[in-house]
Order: structure tokens, then C-alpha cells, then sequence
């Protein structure tokens, strides 16, 4: 006879999974969590400094992001009245709530390349 899993149906639970999920939505994808990043330790900056530092993503691609991080209350976007206009990014109050989740992520990933090139040795 096959077991059927166990399905925890706590209101605590659901809940918990749901924000998994809500948090999964917006913060998923590749660029996300280094722009966050980046504006995190890098302070105010502009449309083509977030190009320059974000290695590897395309202008479309970095737009993209950004409206959605702006509309998702993480950044803010300040148009700066300069001939031609220029445009500025930061982190919001909001965004800087997942400074302990960037810099752990950070600290992740120094220990993996430490292990990873320790381990050739």
C-alpha cells in the first residue's frame, strides 16, 4: 500500500509557504539579488554605472529589473533635473531589510569559492 506524505495544514504553515512564495515572485531571477546587491554596498547610482557594474546584463534587461524593484518598493528612482536628464537608483528603507539576507548570501559565496579552490589543491 503506498503512503500518502504528510501534509501540514496549520494555519502557520500555509502561511509560511505562502510567503516563501510571495518573497520567491519578487525577488526571483537571475539579476535581482546583485543589483540589491549593488546598490546595497555601492550606494546611489546611475542607469549606466548599474550597467557597468552588473556584468553581463543587457540595457533592456537591467530596465526591466528596475521597474520591477521600483514597483515592488525595493529601490527608488529619481529623475534629476541635468541636460541630458540623468536618473539615479537606491536602495529603499524597504530594500534595506534584506542587507542581512545579501550579506549572508556574500559570505555563501566566498566560502564556496575558498572551498572550491582549497578542494583543487
Amino acid at each position: 500500500m503506498k503512503k500518502e506524505p504528510i501534509i501540514n495544514n496549520s494555519p502557520g504553515c500555509k502561511s509560511n509557504i505562502t510567503a516563501i512564495r510571495d518573497t520567491m515572485e519578487i525577488l526571483s531571477g537571475k539579476w535581482k539579488f546583485h543589483i540589491i546587491g549593488t546598490l546595497i554596498f555601492g550606494g546611489k547610482l546611475r542607469f549606466m554605472d548599474l550597467l557597468r557594474e552588473v556584468e553581463g546584463i543587457g540595457r533592456k534587461m537591467l530596465s526591466k529589473e528596475l521597474q520591477d524593484m521600483e514597483m515592488n518598493h525595493l529601490i527608488s528612482r529619481t529623475v534629476l533635473n541635468t541636460k541630458p536628464v540623468t536618473v539615479e537608483y537606491e536602495i529603499t528603507e524597504y530594500g534595506r531589510t534584506l542587507t542581512p539576507i545579501i550579506e549572508e548570501i556574500a559570505n555563501w559565496g566566498i566560502s564556496y569559492r575558498s572551498n572550491l579552490y582549497c578542494a583543487k589543491d
